[in-house]
């Protein structure tokens, strides 16, 4: 039998593309406020950030997408000129363990944050190191979006990337781009800074059953000052996502097949 007729492996029912999570993670997400410590003022932060992030994850990172996933990244020269400017990078969200890593690998040498979901930081033992690899919590509510905000435009003026996935649902081996909404890019539309677009493909592989990912960079794409704040955020969003779309569509295989429910009966 050829690789090719051997997908999908399975099909997975979903009813709402905005909401409906696929991740088997099932964790209890402690609450986070404005008591939160975004940006550490310990003196032994700064050691604790190299030593999670520079010698332990970078060579995970770099290992796990490449035996695991067969990692390639395609467009990386659009980042060149970044260097010592900080950026937004907007990605697909399909890999419950390798989005933790492929952005990381794909920007190397750029020193990342990523934007989690506070299950993240929850974690009984990962949770305490989470925040040295550069997981910046979403709030529960209002308290905490100040804090939240400020932490990502620091990060942003220090010259560091912050990592966004703004389907913000899991979907495992996805192909396509599912609808998000504009709300995220309202950090680079404030900030006036460029934002860049990883979008991660599948592709065939002649000896392996799982496909290979690929993910392609596309940018700089800058706000449009003469926009007013939300227009800003909604022309950004629009223009990331129609890339993307078209990236997607590199996919050359279907592990998992999404069909959607039908809710009418």
């Amino acid at each position: 039998m050829r690789r090719s007729d051997i997908y999908p492996v399975k099909t997975v029912y979903y009813k709402d593309e905005r909401n409906d999570e696929f991740s088997d993670a099932r964790i209890k997400a402690r609450p986070v406020d404005d008591t939160y410590p975004y940006l550490s003022q310990s003196p032994l932060w700064p050691l604790g950030r190299f030593l999670a992030y520079r010698l332990f994850a970078t060579p995970l990172a770099f290992l796990y997408t490449k035996l695991i996933l067969g990692y390639r990244v395609k467009g990386r020269r659009v980042l060149r000129g970044m260097r010592g400017r900080g950026y937004f990078l907007f990605a697909n969200h399909t890999q419950p363990t390798g989005d933790a890593f492929m952005p990381h690998v794909a920007m190397f040498p750029k020193s990342a944050y990523t934007v989690v979901h506070p299950a993240n930081i929850s974690m009984p033992v990962l949770g305490r190191i989470t925040p040295f690899l550069g997981a910046i919590p979403t709030p529960d509510g209002h308290r905490g979006i100040r804090p939240f905000r400020h932490a990502i435009e620091t990060r942003i003026r220090q010259g560091h990337a912050v990592i966004l996935y703004p389907e913000a649902h899991i979907w495992p081996y996805y192909t396509g781009i599912r609808p998000f909404a504009a709300t995220s890019m309202s950090f680079p539309a404030d900030l006036g800074v460029a934002s860049f677009t990883m979008t991660t493909t599948y592709q065939r592989r002649r000896f392996f059953k799982k496909p290979r990912a690929v993910s392609y960079i596309d940018g700089p794409f800058y706000p449009d000052e003469s926009l007013p704040p939300r227009e800003r955020a909604k022309d950004l969003r629009d223009r990331m996502h129609r890339v993307m779309t078209e990236r997607a569509r590199l996919s050359n295989c279907e592990y998992i097949r999404y069909i959607k429910e039908d809710t009418t009966n």
